[in-house]
């Protein structure tokens, strides 16, 4: 799918000197819901010797161009502001991720006391607000843990410091309410499978589920899951995620990119027996059952909230990549490493077309131009997807790798014209920003062209 008009709306490529290396020394799986990992992603800039497996953003840049043909190649000439005959839609999402894993957002440190806390989420809520947003997506279950008073999960050490205390308020209770009074819609996130960022059970809270369920646990990257493959499982989830469907005003339920956790080179997912108990029929492969299980899950999730709340909606914002085109003629004309049906056993493109989601946003982190995933190529692919189908496309945006320097995201128009070339694809309704400190933080101005640029007018959600 092609837009020529789109492009005559862009002047000429930005003065932006291409990148020596690619940008992307992150790898994609620690962009998003791999928040978890964004520190050590920080402290840890090596990239391995061999990258020929490794997804996306470990692969080295091959560019051998002069330097303005490689302007061009990384920028496609979208560099530039485009002209404002791209229109404001009536009805746009318009969200941030707020992160609590690692502090990374909010709390911005364990052990603030209750009145730092609120303050510190009033104002997040304020400046994202004045920047244009109409909708947050806070991460209420950064693991097996919660900001709220649960039968299924001690209490988040992120609030206290220590897992399982009170902090002496209810903190979603406190997080609607605010959310709402200031005309912002409340998305609950949850993070499914994952226990924990560390991989010692003694160090979990005495009354922790997963304590109490050790056949349920899997310890694998040094960090604790609850096992997708076992049905106890799914409905221990599905139950723990109703629990806030039912005794809160949210406006959404939201899963991330985490199903079955990212792969870590050369260890398989420690399920072998399991998938040979389990499999479904003879010839069932151990991807076709993992990808069932997940599939399972999602079906009867959705279906559960629907019947509780009919007009809590679902939301799924995986992985960019669904499938390389290399590995499926219905796939992208992408080379990740990593894909959402591969690597995490997330027929994504298969909900969509069940219906068992009321949205879908990729998380589309990568820049206009780049030859391994190139976001109009991708963007262009999930509108495909979804046209004739019930979900909404909201697209997940990289706002955490906007800063100064020599790369495509040191343009500060980049995520601007990223959004204007969205409002040119009718099956895009919205933008997710990951995260909220990305924009409060207003790096290279980009709050500010929010604000009075592409956010100037107010939009309605969806």
């Amino acid at each position: 799918m092609y837009y020529p008009e789109f492009r005559s709306l862009i002047n000429k490529p930005a003065e932006v000197k291409a990148a020596d290396e690619d940008l992307d020394t992150e790898e994609p799986d620690k962009a998003h819901s791999k928040d978890d990992d964004i520190k050590e992603a920080d402290e840890d800039k090596t990239e391995p010797d061999d990258v020929e497996d490794e997804p996306i953003g470990e692969q080295e840049d091959d560019s051998s161009g002069t330097e303005e043909e490689d302007k061009d190649k990384n920028n496609d000439g979208k560099g530039d502001e485009a002209d404002e005959k791209i229109e404001s839609p009536i009805k746009e999402f318009r969200a941030a991720w707020i992160s609590t894993v690692y502090n990374l957002d909010w709390p911005s440190k364990k052990g603030l006391s209750l009145t730092q806390q609120k303050q510190e989420f009033t104002y997040l809520l304020d400046k994202l607000k004045k920047a244009g947003l109409n909708s947050v997506i806070v991460q209420i279950k950064p693991g097996a843990d919660s900001f709220y008073p649960s039968e299924y999960a001690p209490w988040s050490e992120y609030l206290t410091g220590v897992q399982g205390q009170n902090p002496g308020y209810n903190p979603l209770t406190f997080m609607i309410e605010e959310t709402h009074k200031r005309g912002l819609e409340f998305h609950a996130w949850f993070n499914p499978y994952r226990i924990s960022v560390k991989d010692n059970m003694e160090e979990l809270a005495k009354e922790h589920p997963a304590r109490k369920n050790p056949d349920w646990v899997v310890n694998y990257g040094n960090k604790l899951y609850y096992n997708p493959g076992i049905p106890e499982v799914r409905q221990f989830v599905i139950d723990s995620i109703l629990e806030v469907v039912k005794n809160y005003n949210i406006d959404g339920v939201h899963l991330d990119d985490y199903f079955y956790p990212y792969p870590e080179k050369g260890i398989d997912f420690p399920d072998d027996e399991l998938y040979r108990v389990s499999k479904r029929f003879d010839k069932e492969t151990k991807g076709q059952w993992r990808r069932n299980n997940i599939n399972d899950f999602i079906k009867d999730l959705y279906r559960s909230i629907k019947k509780e709340k009919a007009n809590v909606k679902f939301g799924v914002s995986p992985f960019g990549i669904w499938r390389n085109k290399s590995d499926d003629p219905k796939g992208s004309n992408t080379q990740g490493g990593i894909t959402s049906y591969d690597s995490l056993y997330a027929d994504t493109k298969y909900w969509v077309e069940n219906g068992w989601l009321d949205y879908i946003a990729p998380q589309i982190y990568w820049y206009f131009g780049y030859d391994k995933a190139d976001y109009e190529e991708l963007v262009d692919w999930w509108a495909d997807v979804v046209k004739g189908h019930k979900p909404h496309l909201y697209i997940g945006h990289a706002a955490y790798k906007v800063e100064a320097g020599n790369t495509p995201w040191g343009n500060p128009l980049e995520i601007i014209n990223q959004v204007k070339y969205n409002r040119t694809i009718p099956q895009v309704k919205g933008s997710i920003f990951f995260r909220a400190k990305s924009i409060t933080d207003n790096p290279l101005g980009l709050a500010d062209k929010l604000k009075n640029d592409i956010y100037k007018e107010k939009a309605e959600t969806p």
